[in-house]
């Protein structure tokens, strides 16, 4: 038996703790709680947020894709509240995505906020 936890079955909604550890293990993520919500970043910049209720989670993304992303499936995604529409940020319903989407969006929302040569050397690494 390896001291490894169990993967988590990729067609499960995925929990905060299925987050945390896709995010983590990202270099140079950081894990804050700031006004009762779990939140990564690299240095000050968040590219994951979870509403308190941990339901959402908000999450990095390019102004100009996320209206046709939010289109594309209304059920699952959102458009970021009136504050954040500055941002490139994007919600999502933590039940409608799978353990799969969730780890790509958290790492597409990652290589945002990090050197390109940072995303590229990791992202290069055989699994």
């Amino acid at each position: 038996m390896s001291g490894r936890p169990p993967r988590p079955d990729p067609q499960r909604a995925p929990t905060v703790e299925d987050v945390r550890r896709v995010a983590m293990a990202l270099p140079r993520t950081t894990e804050h709680l700031i006004r009762d919500r779990v939140k990564f970043r690299v240095g000050r910049l968040v590219y994951v947020a979870f509403s308190r209720d941990e339901t959402l989670m908000g999450f990095g993304f390019p102004k100009e894709e996320r209206a046709a992303l939010v289109d594309s499936e209304p059920e699952k995604f959102l458009m970021p509240g009136t504050s954040d529409l500055r941002y490139h940020w994007v919600v999502a319903r933590l039940d409608a995505l799978d353990v799969q989407e969730m780890t790509e969006l958290v790492t597409d929302a990652w290589t945002m906020v990090v050197p390109r040569s940072v995303a590229r050397a990791h992202l290069d690494q055989d699994p």
